[in-house]
């Protein structure tokens, strides 16, 4: 058979990673050639003397030693009999800044240098993924550093990543690779707008995505999306997703995140709440799309020998890491791996203490024992026959309370022959009634505007079987339910839906939030109303940033039972700046924690003393308020031309258009 140069050039470059399946996006699934879903799991590597071992083994851009040691580490790691088949490659800018300049940090990209980073992916970093893949796993590689805590559309941090990948993903050893896949940064923290305020994942998709089509001119690699919070925040991106062929997910996860528990050295981690902040903001996206979750890890705080400090629990009951599991394996197309140093993880060892005394490496309660084993158990369901055949779909729940911009991310629970379960929502099918209140988009209810709809589901097995369910949906801006009032925004509170009894905890909050933000431009007043005077300080407030520590608009109850409050002249408490009504993010109640707040309505008003309803005085010369069937104010009468067909009441009077 001839051999041309090309192909004896390529198969050079690529070297022993053909044995590794090629791996694509499809739907919400990483899947391989022969359509099987592919999760992943593994461990990191970044190659800097610190991080491997505080400088004891080598030093001084040594490449030589850097090679045989972090080679001789993924050696021992599957020699100890661990299953890992990806590693998270960091190209650590020890290697790209220059030598002797001084920087703030990891996210000080002052003394980045082009040449250097040029130089040393291709003498450190490419060497070790092909390492890597031909010991038959896949490689996640991630820029250098991590992101300053402040980004913005066209800062010098943007232009750092668009020339960072502009250049790894056309390098003829990287580009295409069947075992790379490429993260585009470490943990984002807050976006800014242009006017310096923080922003939501609208403007985070606006920054990355110019990153993305610079790569997609040259690679058709998996990328993976960080979110912002830390990589924490991805609920927003359901509705601005990035664009793209083979796009996934980056997601981080340590205990205590996502409202998930609370303390120190030990965070003691309660389901409910840990699984409640999930779906707020990982099930979103997993409906939608891949994940890997790229830093987890836990131990109990007196071994220090891991990021996260708790211990593994029993799934649905408390503990971090049974639950982390749980969640993710249930939402079914989640990898992840185990942020452990690959020093120790390599010295495991699968034998239990005989003197009963445990270490890091063999304590159950610490990550490495149990996700050795989980490892393996994810190994052999990959072979199994049963973990794909679907014995029962039950729906979680049948009606929603939601509301407006917001979302809710549906849960339809699949059980598997070999007792596993799988949240297979993003992979139905869905009718609406009322496509103008609300729209399904990858398995996540929407809400568009105030009103109710039926929504129609349809399962469909990978045996054939198909299994129908309906849910219903009311969308209102203030809802005083269990399920549409979060009595834990900051802090852990409780609410009484029967008496609309609020009590949060200490210096807590309680209310509502909106992912994309609630519109009440179109309004003059909100009226809140309380059955009796509270005793506990409590305050209102109204948030124009998705942060809770931003600067919101305050105002004090004091004695009264009924606070007004003027849209149109909102002033934020410690800048004094205008509060604007267009996108509200978090609006509720703040108190000390001392007392119960009451809470009779709160309501939007065109007179600040009637909610805005069909019959409001207005003047003759005046346009007309324009009013949808449930009493909401949709506009104008100048402006009807742009609204749906339907029937409107304005002057008191039904309009059909």
């Amino acid at each position: 058979m001839k051999i041309t140069l090309l192909s004896f050039l390529l198969s050079a470059a690529i070297g022993a990673q053909a044995q590794l399946a090629p791996l694509h996006v499809d739907g919400r699934y990483i899947k391989d050639d022969a359509g099987n879903v592919v999760n992943l799991h593994g461990f990191a590597q970044t190659y800097s003397p610190w991080f491997n071992e505080q400088g004891r083994v080598w030093t001084n851009y040594n490449v030589a030693a850097c090679l045989k040691y972090n080679k001789g580490l993924i050696d021992g790691i599957l020699a100890a009999g661990w299953k890992m088949d990806f590693v998270r490659l960091h190209m650590d800018p020890y290697w790209s800044n220059i030598p002797g300049q001084q920087t703030t940090g990891e996210n000080d990209i002052s003394a980045f240098d082009m040449n250097r980073f040029k130089k040393y992916l291709d003498e450190v970093f490419v060497p070790m993924a092909e390492y890597a893949i031909g010991k038959g796993m896949y490689v996640v590689m991630r820029p250098p550093g991590v992101c300053p805590e402040n980004i913005a559309v066209g800062d010098a941090y943007q232009q750092y990543l668009l020339q960072v990948w502009g250049y790894v993903s056309r390098h003829p050893k990287l580009k295409d690779n069947p075992g790379i896949l490429f993260e585009l940064a470490n943990e984002p923290v807050n976006i800014l707008d242009a006017s310096g305020q923080r922003a939501g994942t609208e403007e985070l998709t606006a920054f990355l995505q110019p990153v993305v089509d610079t790569m997609r001119t040259h690679c058709r690699n998996i990328l993976l999306i960080p979110g912002l919070g830390w990589q924490s925040q991805y609920a927003g991106f359901v509705e601005h997703p990035v664009a793209g062929t083979n796009i996934a997910y980056a997601v981080h996860c340590y205990p205590g995140w996502y409202n998930g528990g609370h303390g120190d050295d030990n965070v003691i981690v309660n389901y409910a709440d840990f699984k409640k902040g999930w779906d707020e903001q990982i099930t979103p996206i997993t409906n939608m799309a891949p994940v890997i979750v790229t830093e987890m890890d836990w131990a109990p705080g007196k071994y220090k020998a891991s990021w996260g400090k708790s211990y593994t629990g029993v799934a649905g009951g408390e503990g971090f890491g049974a639950n982390f599991k749980k969640l993710a394996d249930e939402c079914g197309n989640v990898g992840w791996l185990l942020f452990t140093g690959p020093e120790l993880l390599a010295q495991f060892k699968d034998e239990q203490p005989a003197s009963g005394v445990y270490t890091f490496l063999n304590d159950p309660e610490a990550c490495p024992w149990p996700c050795y084993h989980w490892f393996q158990e994810y190994a052999r369901q990959r072979e199994s026959e049963d973990a794909r055949r679907v014995t029962a779909v039950e729906l979680a729940t049948s009606s929603y309370t939601l509301l407006p911009g917001t979302l809710k991310a549906l849960c339809l629970m699949a059980t598997f022959a070999d007792g596993r379960q799988m949240n297979v929502a993003g992979d139905a099918v869905y009718t609406v009634s009322d496509g103008e209140v609300v729209s399904v988009r990858g398995g996540n209810l929407c809400a568009l505007r105030e009103g109710a709809a039926d929504i129609g589901i349809a399962y469909t097995t990978p045996q054939g079987a198909v299994h129908r369910f309906h849910v219903s949906a009311k969308v209102t801006m203030f809802p005083l339910t269990a399920d549409g009032f979060n009595p834990g925004i900051w802090e852990q509170g409780a609410f009484d839906e029967a008496t609309g009894t609020l009590r949060t905890g200490r210096w807590g909050f309680g209310g509502w939030k909106y992912t994309g933000g609630l519109d009440l431009s179109a309004y003059r007043y909100l009226v809140v109303e309380l059955n009796r005077r509270q005793s506990c300080a409590a305050s209102f407030r109204l948030f124009d940033e998705p942060s809770y520590w931003s600067d919101p608009c305050m105002k004090d109850f004091g004695t009264s039972t009924r606070l007004v409050v003027d849209l149109q002249d909102m002033r934020k408490n410690k800048s004094g700046g205008k509060c604007d009504p267009s996108h509200l993010y978090i609006i509720g109640f703040w108190t000390n924690g001392s007392g119960d707040v009451s809470i009779k309505d709160v309501f939007v008003s065109d007179d600040g003393t009637t909610p805005s309803a069909i019959l409001v005085p207005v003047s003759a010369d005046a346009p007309l308020p324009v009013y949808n069937l449930q009493g909401v104010r949709v506009g104008t009468s100048d402006c009807m031309g742009g609204m749906p067909r339907g029937v409107y009441i304005a002057g008191g009077r039904k309009i059909v258009k």
